[in-house]
């Protein structure tokens, strides 16, 4: 490949003969197609093609959102008595679970609830 046409398909990867952006597998209508988002140029894909169509994926309902419930403590707390104080009223006696609320890279966040008050913190590990 030399001139243009090198320049618009690149490794696989492929670019809009109109606008030069990088333009993005799909299916549409049942039928396999490149689209480039910023002009909106569509090209078929026929046959084999090197290109990965996005598929969604369904999470059940174990991998959603976890929201804590202020009356029932986490599955995991465990109850830790005499070790961590509450700031807010002095009481040794407090349950201590861990959650991952940052990116993977990240050590977990270590939560607090005093089981006299019932306030809860958060530490950054």
């Amino acid at each position: 490949m030399t001139g243009v046409s090198a320049r618009r398909r690149r490794g696989g990867l492929k670019f809009c003969p109109k606008c030069g952006s990088l333009m993005i597998p799909r299916v549409r209508n049942g039928r396999k197609e490149l689209y480039c988002p910023k002009c909106g140029y569509t090209e078929p894909l026929e046959g084999e093609s090197p290109y990965k169509i996005k598929v969604k994926i369904k999470h059940s309902p174990k991998e959603r959102l976890v929201v804590v419930d202020k009356s029932q403590p986490p599955p995991d707390a465990v109850v830790v008595k005499g070790q961590v104080r509450c700031p807010k009223c002095g009481h040794d006696e407090v349950m201590v679970w861990m959650m991952q609320t940052r990116s993977a890279d990240e050590p977990p966040t270590r939560f607090y609830r005093c089981l006299k008050c019932g306030y809860t913190w958060r530490e950054y590990a």
